[in-house]
């Protein structure tokens, strides 16, 4: 500002005094730059009220559901491998990932499918094995099915990890008679040809179902129905489900996807059968095509801060079935004391596969990027714990957002299972109301919340907050005043890394691990945390 270059005019005199002004000008304004720069880098404060004194309804332990799939190497080679494997096993299944499985505390398992489900005939998987039939797995690969883990082999499974069993019926190749019959292989304890023919596989006491889903993706891979004509296809399913008293599963919709409600309107126009629950299905990718998916790992900041904004966006589909299905209760009036409930049983990250791999596997490694979307699920869905009774992230083995991989012998942990590790006082807990006011992490055209959070009162009594700083860059300070209670012990766990894309190989498998966090502690009544950059941070108070 104020200097003429204009060489006619010359350097010295008011032009020269111009120049001069001029710089100083300019350098004062780069020092402001400087100055707001810094500031931008410094976190606001994270502000948080949290009511203790005020539980509201309580988060189902199935919020932290499992999906396994065959699909890839999801179920052979990553569950079970057979007695004959030298992987060691106990009746077929890997040692190491049972007992990883059962100490994440695993709550339910979802089987057979997906997609896989609406062309699995259920009596190809009983009997002796080297009798079952053989099949092409269309869905995912294109590889044989030899069907050595079936009905009994799946019960067999959730037992040995302490979870209750979700089963999804075939509707799309499949018929009411079939879903009918193998509800009472699993549950029948009368004298039927089925009990018996249960009996002499080697299972005298009927196995319990905790939800029986008819169909999968209705609108999509499992059959690519109407809405309505689902809806109709859902009454006479549901209508010939019956069990001896006591028995009797939940039975579980095949509903939307992302920002999708025409299923579950139509579903709760026409349904007259017995409906518990309608399914909600939404990946995180980048979008706003299916085909543009990131890498798993050696991403860019931008891929960091893309995906976080896509998996958010999960806060508004639920809000959104969340207002459509209580409008149709509040019709309802006096006809429903429970409300419908909202399972999202399909969830999660999708890559792009490995390279060297086969497409249809679906095989992804895993970061911590990852672990921060599990963490801002968990909050989400911690928020409406009176619809969301239960999720499934996909999946639980070597499939998508896994929480274990393998690698023949070798098995490791990925962040996603160390953040559904922390997250297991929740289980069951009672949700606290939480007022949250946070700045913004910003990012080229993209802009999240900086810090997510969700409180609750554990079974123990104690109080468990879940903080994820969303930011890859910058610190967070969160300052909680906790209403309606004294704390006199402050524990926690963290899980951060110094790169975006940290991740566990088979050659380094606790590159990434929880460590004890010491950064929180009371202020007189307020309780104050600092969160490293794009960390996942679980306090326990009491």
């Amino acid at each position: 500002p104020g200097w003429n270059p204009n060489p006619q005019e010359g350097i010295g005199g008011r032009n020269m005094k111009n120049w001069r002004l001029g710089h100083l000008a300019a350098a004062l304004l780069l020092a402001a730059f400087s100055e707001c720069a810094m500031m931008a880098e410094e976190s606001p404060e994270t502000a948080v009220t949290i009511h203790a004194d005020r539980p509201g309804a309580v988060i189902n332990k199935n919020v932290y559901g499992q999906f396994s799939e065959h699909l890839g190497s999801g179920i052979y080679g990553g569950i079970f491998v057979g007695e004959d494997s030298p992987i060691p096993n106990t009746r077929g299944f890997r040692n190491d990932v049972i007992a990883a499985l059962k100490e994440l505390k695993v709550p339910m398992v979802r089987w057979p499918g997906g997609c896989f489900a609406d062309e699995y005939h259920w009596r190809d998987g009983i009997g002796p094995r080297d009798k079952r039939p053989i099949r092409i797995n269309t869905n995912w690969g294109g590889v044989s099915e030899n069907n050595a883990f079936g009905t009994h082999e799946f019960f067999d499974f959730v037992d040995m990890i302490g979870a209750d069993a979700y089963v999804n019926a075939n509707v799309g190749t499949g018929s009411p008679q079939e879903a009918a019959r193998w509800l009472e292989y699993m549950t029948g304890e009368q004298d039927t040809t089925l009990v018996r023919e249960r009996r002499a596989n080697g299972r005298d006491k009927p196995w319990k179902v905790s939800i029986y889903a008819m169909g999968n993706e209705t609108w999509g891979c499992g059959g690519n129905m109407r809405p309505e004509y689902y809806a109709d296809l859902y009454n006479q399913y549901a209508a010939f489900m019956k069990t001896q008293p006591g028995a009797m599963p939940e039975l579980l919709a095949s509903g939307d996807h992302d920002d999708q409600t025409a299923f579950t309107t139509a579903l709760m126009t026409h349904v007259r059968s017995r409906m518990d629950a309608i399914s909600l299905h939404y990946y995180t990718i980048l979008g706003p095509r299916w085909e543009n998916k990131d890498t798993a790992t050696g991403f860019t900041e931008a891929g960091w801060i893309n995906t976080l904004a896509n998996t958010l966006k999960m806060d508004g589909f639920i809000k959104k079935q969340d207002a459509l299905l209580s409008d149709f209760e509040k019709a309802r009036s006096g006809m429903q004391s429970r409300k419908m409930g909202l399972y999202v049983d399909e969830w999660g990250t999708w890559y792009k596969p490995e390279p060297g791999s086969n497409p249809g596997f679906l095989v992804q490694q895993n970061t911590l990027r990852d672990a921060v979307v599990a963490a801002a699920n968990f909050n989400i869905f911690h928020k409406y714990a009176d619809r969301v009774r239960m999720t499934a992230i996909a999946q639980t083995v070597n499939v998508l957002q896994a929480m274990i991989l393998t690698d023949g012998p070798k098995m490791i942990r990925t962040p996603t299972y160390h953040v559904f590790h922390m997250y297991r006082p929740f289980q069951n807990a009672a949700s606290l109301p939480l007022e949250i006011r946070t700045g913004e992490y910003r990012y080229d055209q993209w802009s999240v919340p900086q810090v997510s959070a969700s409180a609750a009162k554990a079974v123990d009594g104690s109080i468990v907050i879940g903080l994820a700083n969303l930011d890859p860059r910058r610190t967070a300070s969160v300052s909680a005043a906790i209403e309606g209670a004294r704390i006199s012990q402050i524990t926690g766990e963290i899980l951060t890394a110094e790169e975006m894309d940290a991740h566990n190989t088979f050659e380094n498998p606790n590159a990434l691990h929880p460590e004890v966090f010491t950064g929180a502690k009371m202020d007189g009544p307020r309780l104050e945390v600092t969160l490293p950059a794009k960390s996942v941070v679980v306090l326990k108070l009491q």
